[in-house]
């Protein structure tokens, strides 16, 4: 902190701003001014100097907070010689703070926990803690809170103590655990009906059975089971009920393979299956927190014994109960009560797929045939719900997880079944309005899963549904709807329902509930029938004209031009310039009328409606184009030179400092790029020279994007290379600037991943342009500083562009430059290869998450392939430099875990070999 170390006063302050000021900026400045504390040095000895002052909860919290958060993040700022000393001070400082409040023993507990899995001088702490504090009753709160927390640490993402320090404390923790639930079980006898402690029992054994380090024999046996199980089956508070069941589910996860855990398994799975009475005093109780907790229980059963009941159904613990008491919790009027168990459907469903045993299906065909059942009953909507179904709030949510359910789990019952059944109880009986709308919905999940061939039923509900009265309740014309436009294949093969279906849902686009939903299923008959559909391209193109007037989501409109372009693509070809031409112009139009409007009102209108809308009809117009034929959008793209460029440019210069407006733009002109490709040549110079220009004030990483399709597009194109490159150049000077800023990469990764898009495709497109420029060096470097960038897009894109890169070194595709190609990719090496390797393995281990390595192994695979043996002294350069022990002294790794790793890596035969050794190596760091 600049001026020094600041005096407890003034921290007493900071913190009293903090939690009591009423101004938000004093708390602002505040919050801003400690977290600057907390990030420096004086940090440790001011929170030590708080705690032992204990003046209040506010400031001991923050000295705990802080204490917790320097231990997580900064222990190698303390010396070696220092960590015992810590070690006592913090246990002095739990003891003494013990009353004050809960959540600063947490804190300090954590801080506690994070310690000793840090310090490797602390041998085996859990003895250590239980020896010292065991026989004092008042410490016992405490003491269960550091040994519910150290396990939960073990894992800990903000902890970076390695995979060599991490199995040394498992099995350290493993050798207590049995002490551990010793010391549980005297504390629960004691503490008879103290629910707080029972809570705080209950979550601690939690803690050790999800690390997964309890003796099966000797939990099976144990007290604390029975005790656990007792408890869920009296009559006890909703937190007590609540810790109780989180502990059963743990102790569930756990035994997850069941087979070496039978002992365990068995009384567990026993135990649940005497909680069904439990469970009906719950609902008779109207306790639905209760509830919620058994099926929480029965689920996380039928998850862990999901293999012994496929394999063995019925069979002692493959006993189909387990699914009754899924059922049972099924048939409760609350949907969130069957919501909890819809994974464990998932995973039966994708069992039984895998397995394709006819045998099997009919097992469970029942059991799935009752889920649905309860399915479509919980989908109703309430009786007196006026207007449509809504798909935003919770129950609308529910609704649509309940769709996804149904796909998933309908082979086993039959699609085609199911749907006869469902519309024969709507034919035969006459049901209750929230009854028909959701069987219709339940109908819609399935539709497209029924094969259309010759199917007499499909045609006959369409024909039904087409004939509904507009007096039917508006949510079931709404889910009527929706039901049609899922039902396209049958459309598209009977033709001659194309009339009445288009008739009755123009009814639907007409009213304002229905609009949306209509336009959506006009959509998806456009994208199934294009064929049929040409012939009504008039009618779509006058919807087109007056799309405004009628009331639809933004969404919707954009599908219903999505639609019509796919049905233009499909006519005949001199009818789709024309056509063309009259879809763009009603957008080009209301566009110029914007601008117009803008220059004299001096306001600011938002043209996005109509980019995404022009854009929509660009990206989806793709005719078929027989050999030798002229593309028929040529000419239109053409008279969009003339016509759209000037508006698209106009907008893109008035909104030139809204990204969001501008991102739009680009986006339309992307399109329009690739509509016609190569044919929107004129377009290229005022494009690029506008490009450049708005860029060099407004850096919107949309323009790089923009301009890796134009390298996409002209690349190869001897006259444009360049051109290009100038481009290139132009605009990586302000990226540069933007991205060498301090946090530059890490607050621009979007910047990042459009840069690298753009370089990549000039390394596809003119590899020799690009290698022989100036630019290449700062690209490089840049490339080299940014693999250090956890953030997904980005990160991928930097090392596609290194990896392609050199690639274009290694692959002789028989390209007359690949020798200038080696010789360029040769000298790049050369410079900047040590420097590559040597980041890319430490940003492995300090930096980038786990999904990220198999890119990085693709780029280290290719400098290998390109010069093996370079890269093992590189490879070899870059392990010497990393650090071999911890800050807290344990070791990190050894030399023959790096000797190893470098021979793994140097020997690969393939790629994927090189991502198995990084993984496995990087966990050492993790």
């Amino acid at each position: 902190m600049e001026g020094g170390k600041p005096t407890l006063p003034l921290v007493y302050q900071a913190v009293q701003a903090l939690y009591h000021d009423p101004d938000p900026a004093g708390k602002e400045r505040a919050s801003v001014w400690l977290g600057e504390l907390q990030r420096s040095m004086y940090a440790w000895e001011i929170s030590d100097q708080l705690l032992q002052l204990k003046q209040d909860v506010e400031s001991c919290y923050f000295a705990a907070q802080t204490m917790k958060m320097k231990i997580q993040t900064s222990f190698y700022e303390l010396p070696p010689e220092t960590h015992n000393a810590l070690r006592d001070s913090l246990l002095t400082h739990i003891q003494n703070l013990k009353d004050l409040s809960p959540i600063i023993v947490t804190q300090l507990a954590l801080a506690i926990a994070d310690l000793a899995l840090q310090m490797a001088s602390w041998k085996g702490c859990v003895h250590t803690l239980i020896e010292k504090y065991s026989n004092d009753v008042s410490s016992m709160p405490f003491l269960i809170e550091i040994l519910t927390v150290l396990p939960e640490e073990v894992h800990s993402r903000s902890l970076r103590i390695g995979a060599n320090r991490r199995t040394e404390i498992i099995e350290d923790l493993a050798y207590y655990s049995t002490t551990v639930v010793t010391l549980l079980v005297s504390c629960a006898e004691k503490s008879g009906h103290n629910e707080k402690m029972l809570i705080k029992i209950f979550r601690c054994l939690g803690s050790w059975f999800n690390l997964g380090v309890l003796d099966n024999n000797f939990m099976a046996n144990n007290q604390l089971l029975m005790i656990l199980f007792q408890v869920l089956r009296d009559e006890t508070s909703t937190n007590l009920h609540e810790a109780a069941s989180d502990c059963v589910c743990s102790a569930l996860y756990a035994i997850e393979n069941v087979a070496i855990n039978m002992p365990l398994a068995m009384q567990l799975f026993q135990g649940v299956l005497t909680l069904e009475t439990a469970y009906h005093m719950a609902v008779a109780r109207e306790d639905l927190d209760k509830v919620l907790n058994y099926c929480r229980i029965f689920t996380e059963l039928c998850e862990t014994f999901l293999e012994m009941t496929v394999r063995t159904p019925g069979q002692g613990m493959g006993d189909l109960r387990t699914l009754e008491l899924l059922l049972i919790c099924a048939g409760h009027p609350q949907y969130e009560v069957v919501e909890i168990s819809f994974n464990f459907w998932y995973r039966l469903g994708e069992h039984l797929y895998k397995m394709n045993d006819p045998a099997l299906h009919r097992v469970f065909r029942p059991f799935i045939q009752r889920l649905l059942h309860s399915l479509a009953r919980h989908c109703q909507l309430d009786s007196d719900h006026e207007g449509v179904p809504e798909d935003t709030d919770d129950f609308g949510e529910f609704r649509m997880r309940v769709s996804d359910l149904v796909k998933d789990v309908i082979f086993l019952v039959g699609s085609m079944e199911c749907f006869s059944q469902l519309y024969s109880t709507l034919k035969e009986g006459n049901p209750p309005w929230e009854v028909t709308e959701a069987v219709l919905f339940i109908m819609a999940s399935i539709a497209k899963s029924v094969d259309p061939e010759n199917n007499p039923t499909l045609t006959e509900v369409l024909e039904q549904i087409v004939l509904l009265p507009e007096t039917v309740h508006l949510s079931v014309r709404y889910t009527s709807i929706e039901l049609v436009g899922e039902m396209s294949e049958v459309i598209d093969r009977n033709p001659c329902m194309l009339d009445p279906v288009l008739n009755f849902l123009m009814k639907g686009l007409r009213e304002k509930p229905l609009a949306s939903v209509a336009a959506k299923a006009i959509h998806n008959i456009c994208s199934v029938c294009r064929d049929h559909m040409a012939q009504h391209f008039q009618g779509l193109l006058d919807i087109a004209r007056a799309l405004d007037s009628f009331a639809l989501s933004t969404d919707a409109a954009v599908g219903l031009l999505k639609g019509t372009a796919l049905v233009l693509a499909r006519l005949p070809l001199e009818k789709i310039a024309e056509c063309l031409n009259d879809l763009c112009a009603v957008q080009v139009m209301a566009l110029k009328k914007l601008l117009a409007q803008d220059s004299s009102s001096g306001k600011s209108s938002d043209p996005t409606v109509w980019l995404d809308r022009l854009a929509v009809i660009f990206r989806h117009t793709n005719p078929i184009v027989e050999n030798g034929q002229t593309h028929p959008c040529q000419k239109v793209i053409q008279e969009v030179c003339l016509n759209i460029w000037p508006v698209l440019s106009e907008t893109l210069n008035a909104h030139q400092g809204d990204n969001r407006i501008v991102e739009r733009c680009c986006r339309c002109l992307r399109f329009a790029v690739r509509c016609v490709g190569k044919g929107s040549a004129s377009l290229l110079q005022p494009l690029v020279t506008q490009m450049v220009s708005v860029y060099q004030v407004y850096p919107h990483s949309c323009f790089l994007y923009l301009g890796s399709i134009l390298v996409d597009e002209y690349g190869m194109e001897e006259g444009c290379r360049q051109g290009l490159l100038d481009m290139l150049q132009a605009l990586c000077m302000p990226t540069f600037q933007l991205l060498e800023q301090p946090n530059g990469l890490r607050n621009h990764p979007d910047t990042v991943d459009d840069l690298f898009r753009l370089a990549t495709r000039f390394v596809q497109r003119s590899p020799v342009t690009l290698l022989s420029s100036n630019i290449i060096v700062h690209i490089i470097q840049c490339a080299i500083a940014a693999t250090t960038l956890d953030h997904r897009d980005a990160n991928c894109s930097v090392m596609k562009f290194i990896r392609d890169l050199i690639h274009t070194g290694v692959s002789n595709d028989h390209e007359d430059d690949f020798e200038v190609r080696k010789r360029l990719i040769g000298q790049a090496m050369e410079q900047h290869g040590l420097q590559l390797v040597t980041q890319l393995i430490n940003t492995c281990c300090f930096c980038l998450p786990p999904y990220t390595l198999p890119d990085v192994a693709e780029v280290l695979w290719e400098i290998m392939v390109f010069d093996r043996p370079t890269f093992c002294r590189w490879l070899e350069t870059a392990l010497k430099g990393l650090p071999k022990e911890t800050a807290g002294g344990a070791v990190s790794v050894t030399h023959k875990q790096l000797t190893d790793f470098h021979k793994q890596v140097t020997s690969a035969e393939e790629c994927k070999q090189v991502c198995w050794a990084i993984r496995e190596f990087t966990r050492l760091y993790r």
